[in-house]
């Protein structure tokens, strides 16, 4: 039993690790907000700057890139459409985003609780050796309890880390979609603005 409870908690600190690398690089700012494509943002100032936009965004396969262009393609609905739209997409570029952060919350949860597992069987193993044997040798009770804690290091070892990096690109995924809404709110103002005119 105490096998398999090393086992769970070597199989949840990879997995661990791997979604905490895979978001490591999925959420980078150049990846999702392009200094191409913000700039291009920036410089597009009226609709005939809108070609231009696009030829940028098709060049990065980014969430901001599709937002955008998805609001280029529906210049010609009412603004409050086309801002309804986007959201949506923007939404469902958020969940992308988030993918690999229910897993991470999920190892923050679990190795703690496997390493108290591991460590509540631990004892259960000491402890019945212990009725066989008895006080005799206290080495070898020593040698037991150190064991058994070992189980809830681990897991604290794991939850941490996973914890740490769980907070950080929760907010980071917080500030990457400010960022993608107001360069979407900026880009669609301008173009409705221009076209009052």
């Amino acid at each position: 039993m105490e096998i398999l409870i090393y086992v769970l908690l070597i199989a949840t600190s990879i997995v661990g690790l791997t979604f905490i690398i895979l978001l490591g690089r999925t959420l980078r700012w150049q990846k999702v907000l392009p200094r191409e494509i913000e700039t291009a943002v920036g410089a597009c100032q009226a609709p005939e700057d809108v070609p231009m936009l696009r030829r940028a965004c098709g060049q990065h396969d980014a969430p901001l890139s599709r937002l955008l262009l998805l609001a280029a393609d529906h210049l010609a609905w009412p603004k409050a459409d086309n801002v309804d739209a986007v959201q949506t997409q923007a939404r469902h570029e958020l969940v992308r985003m988030e993918r690999g952060l229910v897993v991470l919350e999920i190892i923050v949860g679990i190795a703690p609780l496997l390493g108290l597992v591991g460590t509540i069987v631990g004892m259960m193993t000491v402890f019945g050796d212990l009725g066989q044997t008895g006080l005799n040798d206290a080495a070898k009770l020593a040698h037991g309890i150190a064991t058994i804690l070992q189980a809830t290091l681990a897991g604290l070892l794991i939850a941490i880390p996973s914890l740490v990096f769980w907070s950080y690109y929760t907010k980071k995924v917080e500030v990457l979609a400010v960022e993608m809404e107001s360069l979407c709110e900026e880009f669609i103002r301008r173009q409705y603005r221009e076209q009052k005119q």
